[in-house]
This record gives C-alpha cells, structure tokens and sequence, in this order.
C-alpha cells in the first residue's frame, strides 16, 4: 500500500492529461533551489499528480493549492500557488516544507505553466510583477 495514494485510478476521466510548461525564470529559480534541495523535481511530479490534477482535472480540493487574488483571474487564465509542497529533501518537514509554486492555469485547455518557486524563509510572497509580466501575453 502506497502511503500517499491519491486513489485517481478510481476515476472515469483519469485519460485527461494535463499539459505542463515552464518559464525560463521557473526554470532558473528551480536550479538555485536545488543546489540546496536536491529532490525538488521528484517532488514537483508529485506535485502534479497529487495536487494539481487532483484539483483541475478530479475537482477534489486537498486544500493545498489556493487561488492568488488581485491578479485579474478570468474562466481563461488563473493563477495558483501550491502552499503544501512535500520536499523531501526537507526532512521531517513533509507538506509544510516552505517551498511555494506559482503556476497560471488555462483551464479550458488543461494547460499549466509554471511561473515561480522560492522558500518561504528567503521571501515572503509571490512576485506580483512576475504574474503581471506574464498576463501581458495573454490579455
């Protein structure tokens, strides 16, 4: 028996897949974050599974994403950040290890991009800048 199971074989629709991206900046602030937390891209295919398709694709909310507010969300283009991030590098730590995702998601596409990730001890809140640079492109 797998401890964190999320059960999604149980689902009629688990043959939707969602599509994943990355910013160039994502991709950046995951390669300084592994210099000290090596199994972060394990623990974000995790993520994927166990958060972000259990909430986009399952509608099953696990209280471990939420929605970022006053960033002109729209049915087209939301934008998310996952609070309860298991890394394991983090040991003894589990979901409350500070690391935080910010993603947009297109919902109507099954379309994420990953925007940020940063350790909550460095920063305290997302960039809203970040966010705003990104829904330039997509008015």
């Amino acid at each position: 028996m797998r401890l964190f199971s999320t059960g999604l074989r149980n689902f009629p629709n688990v043959s939707m897949k969602m599509k994943y991206e990355e910013d160039p900046k994502f991709q950046r602030d995951v390669k300084q974050l592994q210099k000290h937390y090596p199994s972060l891209r394990e623990d974000l295919e995790s993520a994927k599974r166990a958060a972000i398709e259990l909430l986009h694709i399952h509608k099953i909310d696990n209280r471990s994403i939420e929605k970022i507010n006053q960033v002109r969300n729209t049915d087209d283009l939301q934008f998310y950040k996952i609070r309860s991030f298991a890394c394991r590098s983090l040991k003894g730590k589990g979901k409350r290890s500070g690391i935080r995702v910010i993603y947009a998601c297109f919902p109507k596409r099954l379309q994420v991009v990953f925007l940020e990730m940063y350790y909550k001890g460095d920063k305290e809140n997302e960039d809203k800048e970040r966010i705003k640079e990104f829904r330039k492109r997509f008015p």
